[in-house]
């Protein structure tokens, strides 16, 4: 998702249509010629709600009217991405895009099959504190059976200071816990120096900032990348697609990170925001939680032979959503066009193949180690001069 992940509605339409509909008076049956002469000026849609509004043996109220409206546009596109989000709803997502956003501090991954695994624990937080590990197996989430790994982090966030009952299940025994939410800001990179000079990176969602935060890591201690770089993308959902343009650049010297393609309108090439470390063995990290904006960087280096992949196939989202605020100040969100990698590949429903396959089915660990293997064979590879 690059903005968040057919056929696009204009938002300023769907809002037009929404106000004509139902921002104007409803007539009564006892109106006369002046209820006439409105509906003569009426369309269908206003006609059906006014009708609705008066004579249903059910109440509904204008907001559910609205709702369910904008619900019936959204379904007449096809497009799985879809979504009516209510003015809260909507400021929860723009806060977590912005880095803001409230949860018990845990990154999650795919564990095979249809599971959800807690991929890291966030030094401080909720999950923390409590004993969540890595490597936990999530049974429930929110006192729901867990379901894919967009469902559990649904459940995991939320106001902050209230509660979430989360169950594990780690070494063949069941765990419950009960997490505090808290405001998390700010968390979405981590940076992890491993032993022989090895820095991992890890990004959480490509939220506001995130390319910043990577490049930074990535040449603020040249002695600390000697060994080479982990970018671990596992169980990143994606986030703004500016923030994965930059992420990749912070790899590249230069050229095509992704192609943008949206309806009528010429492909748009997307390039490299800044050269960066073009020389430092990369391994990238990824797993079936890898989709959308993480996508299009794991690409792009893939692609572009600057890093080795290593783990199991990602997720396969290769479409972009954008979202407009409504007059009510809810907002839709829908498609707007579709990404290609660099060598013209669109990843929706393929995602991508590793270069080393590390089944989804064992422990992070293993994946991690294996990195750093494909990182000492790459350092044996460089000419004598460009070895740490």
């Amino acid at each position: 998702m690059s903005r968040y992940p057919g056929r696009a509605l204009r938002a300023g339409a769907v809002a037009a249509a929404l106000v004509c509909a139902y921002g104007a008076g409803l007539a009564t049956a006892g109106d006369g010629d002046r209820a006439a002469g409105q509906a003569a000026s009426r369309s269908p849609l206003d006609e059906a709600a006014a009708s609705i509004a008066e004579r249903s043996a059910d109440r509904v109220t204008r907001a559910e009217l609205t709702d369910a409206a904008v619900a019936a546009m959204l379904r007449t596109l096809d497009d799985r991405w879809a979504r009516h989000y209510t003015a809260r709803q909507f400021d929860d997502v723009t806060g977590r895009l912005d880095g803001r956003y409230s949860g018990v501090g845990v990154w999650l991954g795919a564990a095979g099959g249809a599971r959800v695994r807690i991929a890291s624990v966030q030094p401080g937080s909720a999950a923390a504190r409590a004993g969540v590990r890595a490597g936990d197996v999530v049974v429930a989430a929110g006192g729901a059976p867990a379901g894919d790994l967009a469902a559990v982090a649904a459940a995991l966030r939320g106001t902050p200071g209230g509660a979430v009952a989360l169950t594990v299940e780690r070494e063949g025994r069941r765990l419950d816990f009960r997490l505090v939410r808290t405001a998390l800001r700010d968390g979405d990179v981590t940076v992890t120096d491993l032993p022989d000079h090895v820095r991992m990176i890890r990004v959480g969602a490509f939220t506001r900032g995130v390319g910043r935060d990577v490049r930074a890591a990535v040449t603020g201690d040249p002695a600390a990348v000697r060994g080479g770089i982990v970018l671990d993308l596992r169980g990143d959902p994606g986030g703004l697609l500016a923030e994965a343009v930059a992420t990749a650049s912070a790899f590249l010297p230069g050229g095509l990170v992704v192609t943008f393609e949206q309806r009528d309108r010429p492909p748009r090439p997307l390039t490299v925001t800044e050269p960066g470390d073009a020389r430092t063995p990369l391994v990238v990290l990824v797993d079936s939680g890898t989709a959308s904006a993480a996508e299009i960087v794991a690409g792009a280096l893939r692609d572009r032979d600057r890093a080795v992949i290593v783990g199991s196939r990602t997720y396969g989202k290769g479409s972009v959503q954008e979202a407009y605020r409504l007059s009510d100040s809810s907002a839709i969100e829908l498609t707007v066009g579709r990404y290609r990698t660099p060598s013209g590949r669109n990843l929706d429903g393929t995602g991508i193949e590793p270069d080393v396959t590390v089944s989804a089915d064992r422990p992070p660990t293993e994946a991690e180690q294996r990195a750093r293997t494909v990182l000492r064979g790459l350092l044996v590879t460089l000419p004598k001069k460009d070895r740490g």
